[in-house]
């Protein structure tokens, strides 16, 4: 199985970008619109996934990324917005034991603490609900806001005042300025009145206006944390008043003075005030007790008056947290241990392939519904061949299933394995397009060859195609390139771009397009008439062939009609082409056998020559001059703030140097910008010069 280390870069910055997107479209739906749409473990899981990818591709880190974010913003909301003074930070989270010993030997790393030094931490049950602020000041209620993106809140002051557990004032002895932070929550047993009660209203509104009740139209509430946030976000505080709303403190923002030098002792004080927290708070000494206390929790789960999702562990002693600090958007000295994925069992009905857009064939199989925490569960990613192979799965076996903090939801086990049936047989052609479907030598992954063809892909490939790093094309954005694809005016390719104009007409009857916004459009389409052959190999989304590389290999061609050349004989056993090809630096076998692939689907060679019908990309040359690294390997890094990526790997190349996108034994110099991580650390393996970005500018500078 690929690993990320060999991603492309193209594919990981697609990758990240989508995932920025899909998980702040959650973060709204969670924090901002109290309507989840995925579980807590397969948000777990998108998070999980992009801070892997960020940790393997620091330089592609970005502007959006959820790392930067807490919970979501709320400009749409109604009610009137607050800035917190102290920004209200999520937690990092664990899913295994091994994840929390690793956080308290992080935390004694950190603090320079020796093995003897014992690390007492609090830990308490998570409790899944809406997170509040409460601002006291002379010990009066003065401000209740909810977390909102964690630096802007809606101010919910008229409706906390219904909440029984939220005391209006404090009593003599605390601090002229404090603000209580914790959860509003409903109880499991008063979610299920709400709900009842709500149907009953409806019932007796459809009895007194004698039409009949339709169920499917009454809204209710999904789970007890989607009750919790609708009743507390209303903008009149009458309706929170008849929700049974509850509230737990699980710590402190801002402060004139703090009761006590450790989290217990100011969590005990805040209880002694009259404010709620868990029953369940205690000091651990060590980490076999806290494990231990998180084993007695999840024992307790099931039969606790609210949801809980995990159980939260806090270095006890002040001084240490404030030593430790905050790194993204957590703290550094607390951690959430969530609780593993609940099972479930049930029949696969089918097995069926769905082709994603960068044309990998995903095995879905559609199961008898079943509810696996709280969710109903009707299908299941079996990832690809070599998973069904190991689990032996077909039509009609029993499967034990989960949603975990992996791929969600997985079969775990295949109940029926050894029951006579026949086993499932994977395509090897394209269901979408009936292009051939491969999988490279030590892959696993099949993946269609039909690229621009095949419906699947279209879409992206074309996003892809016209993107900055590519062809460059601007006013051609997501959303425009998808409305164009639903209208028909790109069937046939890249090549349609260039025939936009023919449709002029329709485009400026749509809405949202004016006369000028249609000219800038074919302006900057004619703009790239004659374009940058290397950016038109890399736009065509040929795998493996990434802008690096696209511009090496027509180093060596210099034309598209060359290279193709080449690369259709060393597909045909031309030995003398494919030898021309891995002569190339940075070009292996993969590359060579990716390149044949795609001018071997008949598809991909005609819409290619439809769109060098269009296009008229001249010989690429790349004008060098002497340099001290001259015939040297470069690898930029971390985030440039003095220029593009693109603009800088332009100027290694005008210096006769090679920009690479990841550290290897040949790599000779690695320019480094702020948020540089796993690549910096294998340079130090390997011993390869660092420099930043002004010693790279000195040296573009020396050379003239």
């Amino acid at each position: 199985m690929t690993s990320l280390f060999d991603l492309p870069e193209a594919e990981a910055a697609n990758r990240l970008m989508r995932l920025a997107k899909e998980i702040a479209k959650h973060n709204r739906a969670y924090h901002a619109e109290d309507a989840p749409t995925i579980s807590d473990a397969e948000y777990d899981a998108l998070v999980r996934e992009n801070n892997a990818l960020e940790a393997t591709f620091p330089h592609l880190i970005r502007p959006d990324s959820p790392n930067k974010q807490v919970g979501a913003s709320v400009a749409s909301s109604a009610l009137a917005k607050v800035t917190h003074e102290k920004r209200m930070m999520s937690l990092d989270n664990a899913f295994a034991g091994e994840d929390v010993a690793e956080f308290v030997a992080r935390v004694r790393r950190y603090l320079n603490l020796p093995e003897s030094e014992p690390v007492e931490m609090t830990a308490e049950d998570k409790i899944d609900g809406l997170s509040l602020s409460l601002r006291y000041e002379e010990r009066r209620l003065v401000q209740a806001a909810t977390r909102g993106d964690g630096q802007t809140g809606e101010d919910v002051t008229p409706n906390v005042a219904h909440i029984p557990d939220i005391p209006k004032t404090l009593p003599e002895g605390a601090p002229d300025l404090f603000e209580v932070r914790g959860e509003v929550y409903m109880e499991k047993a008063a979610f299920l009145a709400l709900n009842a009660r709500l149907m009953d209203e409806a019932r007796a509104a459809a009895e007194a206006k004698g039409e009949e009740l339709d169920p499917e139209s009454v809204r209710q509430f999904a789970n007890p944390r989607n009750a919790a946030a609708g009743s507390l976000r209303q903008k009149n505080a009458e309706i929170t008043a008849s929700r049974p709303l509850r509230f737990l403190a699980h710590g402190w923002g801002v402060v004139s003075a703090l009761p006590a030098d450790t989290q217990m002792g100011v969590m005990r004080a805040i209880e002694i005030w009259g404010v709620p927290v868990s029953p369940r708070l205690a000091v651990c000494p060590d980490t076999p007790a806290m494990l231990a206390h998180y084993a007695a929790i999840q024992h307790q789960r099931a039969d606790l008056p609210y949801d809980i999702d995990g159980v939260v562990y806090k270095v006890d002693r002040l001084d240490w947290q404030e030593r430790l600090g905050f790194v993204a958007k957590a703290p550094r000295w607390a951690i959430a241990h969530k609780f593993p994925a609940e099972q479930a069992e049930t029949t696969m009905l089918s097995i069926d392939i769905q082709v994603g857009r960068t044309g990998k064939l995903t095995p879905v199989g559609r199961l008898k519904p079943v509810t696996v925490g709280g969710v109903v569960v009707s299908n299941v990613t079996l990832h690809n061949r070599d998973e069904i192979a190991r689990l032996g799965v077909r039509e009609g076996d029993r499967v034990v299933i989960q949603r975990a903090g992996d791929v969600i939801p997985q079969v775990v086990t295949n109940l029926t394995a050894q029951e006579p049936r026949a086993p499932f047989i994977f395509p090897d052609h394209c269901p979408e397009c009936g292009s051939e479907a491969v999988a490279e030598e030590g892959e696993v992954d099949v993946r269609c060859t039909g690229g621009l063809i095949c419906p699947a892909q279209r879409i992206e490939r074309l996003r892809h195609f016209v993107s900055r790093g590519a062809m460059d094309i601007d006013g051609l954005g997501e959303k425009t390139i998808s409305e164009f694809f639903g209208l028909g005016w790109l069937d046939n390719g890249p090549a349609d771009i260039f025939r936009l104009k023919n449709h002029k007409q329709e485009l400026l009857g749509r809405e949202g397009w004016k006369e000028k916004s249609v000219d800038n459009l074919f302006a900057a389409i004619e703009a790239r008439r004659e374009p940058d052959a290397a950016r038109l190999l890399f736009g065509l989304g040929i795998r493996h062939v990434g802008a690096v590389t696209a511009r090496d290999l027509l180093k060596r061609f210099a034309t598209l009609p060359a290279l193709r050349q080449a690369a259709e004989q060393a597909h045909g056993g031309d030995e003398a082409a494919k030898a021309s090809l891995l002569a190339i630096e940075g070009v292996g076998s993969v590359v060579v056998e990716a390149l044949g692939d795609f001018f071997h689907e008949e598809h991909n060679v005609a819409a290619w020559d439809d769109l060098l019908s269009e296009v008229a990309p001249p010989p690429y040359v790349v004008e060098t001059r002497a340099s001290a690294v001259s015939g040297k390997t470069i690898v930029f890094t971390g985030k440039l703030e003095t220029m593009s990526r693109d603009e800088a790997k332009a100027q290694a190349e005008a210096l006769g140097a090679r920009a690479a996108g990841s550290v290897s034994a040949s790599t000779d110099l690695i320019v480094a910008g702020p948020g540089a991580g796993s690549k910096l650390k294998k340079a130090a393996e390997l011993g390869i010069e660092v420099i930043d970005e002004a010693g790279w500018a000195q040296i573009v500078a020396d050379a003239g």
